[in-house]
């Protein structure tokens, strides 16, 4: 897989919505994360206004998907809400790619290296991920940014691992030998020989992380251990909303569909990215 398989946009865009799924997702996310941006415009409600009276609402009438134990419109906060668990996904994507790149670079690229972090990584990828993003959320903190610095750890070493194994690929075609031979600094090397064409298979495990991450965030959440409860996002609406499922079930329907769709969007965009991105592929096109 190499940066120059998206050269030819035309077939790329056909190869990447080949299924129709992949353009359907592709569809359904983008309305996600647009109406979630748009919050600010598009909520019926103030997502932090509490009135008694409108204390566990049923969906329909003032509050198209009801009200939560304080009468907070629940439509407004998954909107709201969905800011911070799109930004924590997003923002654990790119920071274990690059944490993962950087670690996977050095590691494929400089022989002494590579039996160190090798082992390193798979050290990493022994412990669970849930286990191991608790264990680092209880050290760091439940904010927002030391949620996305635990989670972007924790899903590095995949990112690590491909982009040695590439290396390990890479430095031995002959033109990598031929820039070392021209005088090439290292870091050129690297980034303008190696990386360059490596960015295929990295962009699509982003997108998995990207869906690893949202879903992880709601578990932390869920268990308590993620988000501080007075921040929005669709694992915390999860957290406070299943002691009221009994009488309010839809207090964690609406967040859990959310997450739901998004990863499943997700999913089928990183299939769809990766099927486009194959260079087997592209020449049967």
């Amino acid at each position: 897989m190499t940066a120059a398989s998206v050269t030819n946009e035309p077939k790329f865009l056909a190869l990447l919505f080949s299924r129709r799924a992949v353009l359907i997702a592709l569809i359904v996310f983008v309305a996600i994360a647009g109406l979630c941006l748009l919050a600010t415009l598009v909520a019926p409600a103030d997502p932090a206004k509490m009135s008694v009276r409108a204390r566990l609402s049923p969906p329909g009438g003032d509050f198209l998907l009801g009200a939560d134990a304080f009468g907070r419109d629940v439509l407004s906060r998954l909107l709201f809400a969905g800011q911070v668990s799109l930004s924590i996904g997003l923002g654990v994507a790119a920071l274990s790619s690059v944490i993962g790149v950087i670690i996977g670079l050095m590691a494929g690229f400089f022989r002494k290296l590579d039996a160190p972090m090798s082992r390193l990584i798979d050290a990493m990828m022994a412990f669970p991920d849930i286990l191991l993003a608790i264990a680092l959320v209880s050290i760091l903190g439940g904010s927002i940014v030391n949620v996305v610095i635990a989670l972007s750890i924790v899903y590095a070493p995949r990112i690590a691992r491909i982009v040695r194994a590439s290396t390990l690929v890479i430095r031995e075609l002959p033109y990598v030998e031929a820039a070392v031979a021209l005088g090439s600094s290292t870091l050129t090397i690297m980034v303008t020989h190696v990386l360059r064409n490596i960015l295929s298979p990295i962009i699509v495990q982003a997108t998995f992380i990207f869906a690893y991450a949202m879903l992880a965030e709601a578990g932390l959440s869920f268990l308590g251990v993620g988000l501080d409860p007075t921040t929005p996002s669709w694992g915390t609406m999860i957290n406070e909303g299943r002691q009221y499922i009994d009488q309010a079930a839809y207090l964690i329907l609406f967040p859990g569909l959310a997450i739901s769709i998004s990863v499943l969007s997700l999913q089928l965009i990183g299939d769809g990215l990766r099927d486009a991105l194959d260079p087997r592929l592209a020449k049967d096109m």
